[in-house]
């Protein structure tokens, strides 16, 4: 279901056992053609096989309707004919591998165009052969991610109608099902009703990135369906791994939600970072793309050692910040940090460990008004209105909204209509109720 999915060739690592195992049987194998090729007279047992199997991969990459360019293919890499023109010593080889160039040319998408232009360069048979078989198998993979992107609208439908029949048949033998769902979307409208705490120490970090427009957002407003849902599946990101009252709609997507939730504390920790060092780096270091580069990479190289040690990880993280801007001002001839401004700055990195830090705090806030705002306006329209200190992150955050959208969007167009009888009891006011769910 999701849209960016996408089939990726598995690489091995050459350090691996199954990598190493893999080239050395690779090499062997190509180190066997070359022997063959170069015997006198030359054996084309193997090559031949090799053009078979070429064969086979040209004809799975064609379209139903491209008939002519079928028979072509059949025509010029036919087996029998082949293995005759071998036996008398006149497979012409190099006319072999033009023809096949020539077609991968027609076959490819645009972006595999360079790549088959390379192989026209080689005038090595054997490593012209074993490069087009690296090619054709991106244009086999390519193929696929077509294939998946052009069902997916269907996939989808058959996936929502059967999600909801399947449930609609539990829910009959089991009518309590949807208890925790509505659990779930009462908390959230009493969410919505209930004031944000703010954050008492403003005279941190945090005060450098102005608030955005969109916080408005924040205050209470009158309750509505679409609201109360966003709210709800916000809530999903906050869930306690211990509160088995999981909502019943949303198990199938438990793990999915997981995983988001740990991105968006990471993204948390590095956009937090990455406030605390703009306010000693100054406009002119931190306006630098590639100074901002060098700072995330710091902090994503730590994200692993924070889930279980949060101190140490930022012990690191303020040493090798700290260095880093001590070096690049430096660098550009700016003036260096005081003593006192560096031990500032490191016991700003170091208090982010701990989960009440008002930058910490505010960030995670601010990326939660976010996430709401994609699920209301969309990803695209939310990336132009982002709450301060999340502009460096933009990148970041797209991914992570789009994924968030992405699994809510899927989740209410199945159990959209249980979600609309639910709310109609928390909101009896609202006009058009069910419309309103629908078309959020």
């Amino acid at each position: 279901m999701n849209r960016d999915f996408r089939m990726e060739e598995k690489v091995l690592p050459p350090s691996s056992l199954e990598g190493k195992v893999k080239e050395t049987m690779h090499n062997a194998f190509w180190d066997h053609l070359k022997e063959q090729l170069s015997a006198i007279p030359p054996d084309f047992s193997c090559a031949l096989e090799l053009l078979k199997e070429i064969k086979e991969i040209l004809l799975s990459l064609l379209l139903p309707r491209q008939n002519r360019l079928r028979s072509d293919i059949e025509e010029a890499l036919d087996t029998e004919l082949l293995q005759q023109k071998a036996e008398h010593g006149a497979l012409d080889v190099p006319h072999l591998s033009k023809y096949i160039l020539d077609t991968m040319t027609l076959l490819c998408a645009p972006v595999r165009d360079e790549a088959v232009q390379k192989l026209e360069n080689i005038t090595d048979p054997v490593w012209l052969l074993r490069g087009i078989f690296q090619v054709l198998g991106l244009m086999k993979m390519d193929m696929v991610n077509y294939t998946i992107q052009s069902l997916q609208p269907h996939l989808q439908e058959h996936s929502i109608q059967h999600e909801r029949a399947t449930f609609q048949e539990l829910l009959n033998k089991q009518p309590s099902l949807l208890s925790h769902t509505t659990k779930w979307l009462t908390q959230a409208a009493a969410d919505l009703t209930t004031p944000l705490p703010t954050c008492p120490d403003t005279s941190d970090s945090a005060s450098v990135a102005g608030s955005s427009p969109s916080e408005a957002a924040i205050s209470p407003e009158p309750l509505s369906p679409t609201m109360v849902l966003s709210q709800g599946f916000l809530n999903l990101l906050l869930w306690d791994p211990e509160d088995e009252d999981f909502p019943e709609t949303l198990l199938t997507d438990r793990t999915q939600l997981q995983e988001l939730e740990s991105q968006l504390s990471q993204l948390t920790i590095l956009a937090s970072v990455l406030l605390v060092a703009s306010s000693f780096s100054g406009s002119v270091l931190f306006g630098s793309p590639q100074f901002v580069d060098k700072l995330k990479h710091i902090t994503k190289d730590v994200m692993e050692e924070f889930k279980s040690r949060p101190e140490e990880a930022m012990q690191t993280v303020s040493e090798q910040v700290s260095q880093e801007i001590h070096q690049s001002l430096k660098n550009m001839g700016l003036a260096a940090l005081s003593s006192e401004n560096t031990a500032s700055l490191i016991g700003q990195l170091q208090n982010i460990a701990k989960k009440e830090n008002c930058v910490r705090s505010v960030i995670d806030q601010r990326i939660h008004l976010f996430l709401k705002c994609c699920l209301v306006l969309g990803v695209q329209r939310s990336l132009l209105d982002l709450p301060g200190g999340l502009t460096v992150i933009e990148a970041e955050l797209a991914e992570l909204g789009q994924k968030f959208v992405s699994l809510t969007h899927h989740n209410q167009k199945v159990f959209g209509p249980y979600y609309t009888e639910i709310l109609k009891t928390l909101i009896p006011s609202a006009q058009a109720l069910e419309t309103e769910v629908e078309s959020l």
